[in-house]
C-alpha cells in the first residue's frame, strides 16, 4: 500500500485527526487575518482554507465525516459557556434580553432566507450547467 493510501486511510478513521485538520485551518486563518491585518474574523479564511482542500480533492469529504459529527453531536457543549455568561447578568431577563432576543432571532431568520436563496440558485445553476454539457459516451 502505498504511503498516500495509508495516511488517506489514517485520517478517515482517526476522528481526532479530523478534528485537528479543522482546529489547524481554524489557526492558520487566525493567523492570515494577524498577518494581513484582514477586519474579518479568523474562522472564515480557515474555513475558506478547509474548502479550497475539500475543493481541490486534498481532503475528502468522507474522510472528514467522522470528526464533523462529533462536532455537530457536541455542539450544545460549545453553547455552555455563553450560558453561563447570561445567568452573570440579571440585566438579561428584562427588556434588554427581549430586545437581544428579537435582533438574534431576525438575523438568523435573515441568514436562514439567503441560504436559502444562495442554495436554490446554485442548485438551479448546476441542474442547468449538466444539462448543457454534451453526454461524451
Amino acid at each position: 500500500m502505498s504511503r498516500q493510501r495509508q495516511t488517506i486511510r489514517f485520517i478517515h478513521h482517526s476522528r481526532l485527526l479530523q478534528v485537528s485538520i479543522v482546529v489547524a485551518s481554524w489557526l492558520t486563518g487566525e493567523e492570515l487575518v494577524r498577518f494581513f491585518a484582514l477586519p474579518l474574523p479568523g474562522v472564515l479564511p480557515g474555513l475558506a482554507l478547509l474548502l479550497l482542500l475539500l475543493m481541490s480533492r486534498q481532503l475528502s469529504v468522507v474522510s472528514m465525516r467522522r470528526g464533523a459529527n462529533w462536532f455537530l453531536g457536541d455542539m450544545l457543549l460549545f453553547f455552555v459557556p455563553a450560558v453561563l455568561a447570561v445567568l452573570d447578568h440579571r440585566e438579561f431577563f428584562g427588556l434588554v434580553g427581549l430586545k437581544i432576543a428579537f435582533v438574534i432571532l431576525l438575523s438568523t431568520v435573515a441568514v436562514m432566507i439567503m441560504t436559502a436563496f444562495a442554495v436554490d440558485l446554485s442548485y438551479r445553476w448546476r441542474v442547468g450547467h449538466v444539462r448543457t454539457t454534451p453526454d461524451l459516451h
